[in-house]
């Protein structure tokens, strides 16, 4: 398979002709990199979509937020605004997830020969360096996977080279376990528990009740799917809130808490900030 000598450089009927297909689209500048943010959404006026953390697509008219601003809507790419983003374009990138697919990203020799030997045989697109293995399926974007190998695929975008060769199949679970990591080491942190008060029996001593929030609240930050930090810092007040004046916590307590937050992927950093920033909102000393 060779790489074709000139891609297309009609970007705009190419985008509406893969638009049609349900693909959705975007341009790019040179050097395969999205255009940047309009002034309404520059510094995160827009409320957080330059992070492009959330899955949904960019409600910005401009091209913004590189995959988020993939659109399959005509008006869209064809409006005065756009326009003037594909007479400079470099190339058309589209969003892969978007349209239902994945694309192993493929950037040497090795890789592909790793990827003959241990993958079905899908759809192939040839790259610069490599190729593009695209299968029917979405799945989580990462990058690095294994030596010179990246996925592509929900909240990422790839440029179009083509439709390449070859039957598409079904994503298989290969490729999925590959961004499945091993739980990084739990380290061990100091934590300050909030003393007892003076005088009085605290309540939770003697009862489950104390053990029963731990376990849900343990519970809550295991569950969690996104916007950990968050979950982790609310979790932490909401112990802290219950049991954070009457001295019933322990070392024990908190280690468990924190453990939890580790386990997904918090660091040891971030689960004493979110710890200190929760007894400073309850007015506790820190």
């Amino acid at each position: 398979m060779t790489q074709p000598t000139d891609i297309r450089r009609e970007h705009l009927p190419t985008a509406l002709s893969l638009a049609a297909s349900g693909m959705p689209v975007l341009p790019l500048r040179a050097g395969k990199v999205p255009f940047g943010n309009c002034p309404a959404c520059a510094r995160n006026a827009c409320g957080g979509r330059p992070n492009m953390k959330t899955a949904g697509p960019c409600a910005c008219p401009a091209p913004c937020h590189g995959w988020a601003a993939a659109t399959t809507d005509p008006d869209v790419i064809t409006s005065p605004t756009w326009a003037r983003a594909w007479r400079t374009a470099a190339t058309v990138a589209y969003h892969p997830g978007g349209a239902g697919l994945t694309v192993l990203d493929l950037d040497n020799a090795e890789a592909i020969a790793w990827a003959r030997a241990s993958l079905p045989t899908t759809r192939s697109v040839s790259t610069t360096r490599g190729e593009h293995w695209l299968y029917r399926g979405a799945m989580q974007s990462a990058n690095a996977v294994r030596p010179a190998v990246d996925i592509k695929s929900t909240m990422q975008y790839a440029r179009w080279l083509g439709p390449g060769i070859g039957r598409m199949v079904a994503l298989p679970d290969t490729v999925r376990t590959l961004v499945v990591r091993e739980p990084a080491a739990v380290r061990p942190v100091t934590i300050r528990v909030p003393a007892a008060p003076r005088g009085g029996a605290c309540p939770h001593r003697t009862s489950t009740y104390l053990d029963r929030g731990i376990a849900m609240a343990v519970q809550r930050i295991t569950a969690a799917r996104e916007a950990v930090h968050a979950t982790v810092y609310r979790t932490f007040l909401a112990v802290l809130s219950t049991h954070g004046r009457c001295g019933c916590l322990t070392d024990t307590h908190t280690a468990r808490l924190f453990t939890a937050a580790q386990a997904k992927g918090e660091s040891a950093r971030h689960c004493t900030d979110a710890w200190t920033n929760a007894l400073t909102a309850l007015g506790l000393p820190a």
